[in-house]
């Protein structure tokens, strides 16, 4: 029976791979968390009496505790999705974005060059490393060109992996996911934030009760969404070719922030319209005109990534994955979760 460390696995991406291993493999997941005085186990609470899953103490940015845990199991396959992932934070806090998802990594490779080197190693890479496009699609061949620390903490980890990988003979890869969601995303993320308010603001609406507005920035960003669980799937056929190769996982389509919230409140059988213009501009139901939706400048960054649009051609070839969700049906399905969620019911 072969180990698998998972890391972040009370987030999205590793709760869903811890999900998708234990069911369709027979390997034992060994979770790593990091130990915090409120524990945030949510996503990961239906696995804790499973005998395949066990749960450890694990502190990506702390070297000897990251060597004692490699050194220890051994694992046959090491899945980083550990990181400090909120890309507008990264301005604000970027010697963390530095040290969690760039000096981590190096303190990851070094502990499986030394303890475990048959170990296959998977660093969660980002669509933000392209950051300022020079073409759209991005492929595997579009050059790094980040305009957030996050993207170049990033980068910087993806030259580690490139470099561990050739210098000592390592199974060790770094793909570039681009932008994906599902029902426990963060709620600090633009997405979850639209549909959690959404949710929020039509249980008001049927209740005839006050509400707060959602409130965003820069509308007109256009990303590349497809669903994190069917990712999951693609980060393990990337792990398991007879060669490491490294792969871009996208939907191969676009759509702005506007959209997501258009079809957000389409979701959850509200009909809205646009009104206004610039930092003024607001979206409004459309019978009854209460306003839903107004621009807050403070929510803009720094330097914005106006395009990010995968082309995943290679992945979809060499691997044969490709997303099943839709744009429309995720948005669908994390609305109804949220509205669910807000009834008790979830």
């Amino acid at each position: 029976m072969k180990k698998v460390i998972i890391t972040g696995v009370t987030g999205q991406d590793g709760s869903f791979m811890a999900d998708y291993l234990l069911k369709n493999t027979d390997h034992t997941v060994i979770a790593g968390a990091r130990r915090l005085s409120v524990t945030n186990h949510k996503n990961i609470e239906h696995l804790k009496n499973n005998p395949r899953f066990k749960l450890i103490d694990l502190d990506i940015t702390d070297n000897q505790n990251v060597e004692d845990v490699i050194r220890t199991e051994k694992p046959d396959y090491f899945i980083n999705f550990a990181a400090n992932s909120f890309v507008g934070n990264s301005w604000t806090m970027p010697v963390n974005h530095m040290n969690t998802n760039c000096m981590a990594v190096l303190y990851q490779l070094e502990a499986i060059r030394k303890f475990s080197p048959q170990c296959r190693y998977y660093n969660a890479g980002s669509s933000e490393e392209f950051g300022d496009v020079v073409t759209a699609p991005q492929s595997e061949e579009h050059p790094l060109r980040p305009r957030s620390p996050y993207g170049a903490a990033k980068a910087a980890a993806r030259h580690l992996v490139k470099v561990y990988r050739e210098s000592y003979n390592l199974y060790a890869i770094q793909g570039w996911l681009f932008n994906h969601e599902g029902t426990r995303r963060g709620e600090e993320f633009v997405t979850r934030k639209i549909t959690k308010a959404v949710a929020r603001i039509k249980k008001a609406i049927d209740k005839e009760e006050a509400y707060d507005l959602l409130e965003l920035g820069n509308i007109e960003s256009k990303r590349d969404w497809s669903d994190a669980e069917d990712f999951v799937i693609g980060v393990w056929q990337m792990l398991n070719q007879q060669e490491p190769r490294e792969y871009v996982l996208s939907s191969n389509e676009t759509h702005t922030i506007r959209e997501f919230v258009e079809l957000a409140f389409e979701a959850a059988g509200i009909h809205g319209v646009w009104k206004g213009s610039g930092i003024n501009e607001i979206f409004e139901q459309k019978e009854t005109g209460r306003v839903l939706m107004v621009i807050n400048e403070k929510f803009y960054r720094p330097a914005e990534v106006e395009l990010l649009l995968g082309d995943s051609t290679k992945a979809r070839q060499e691997l044969g994955w490709e997303p099943k969700t839709s744009f429309k049906n995720l948005i669908d399905k994390m609305v109804s979760s949220d509205i669910l969620s807000l009834d008790g019911k979830e």
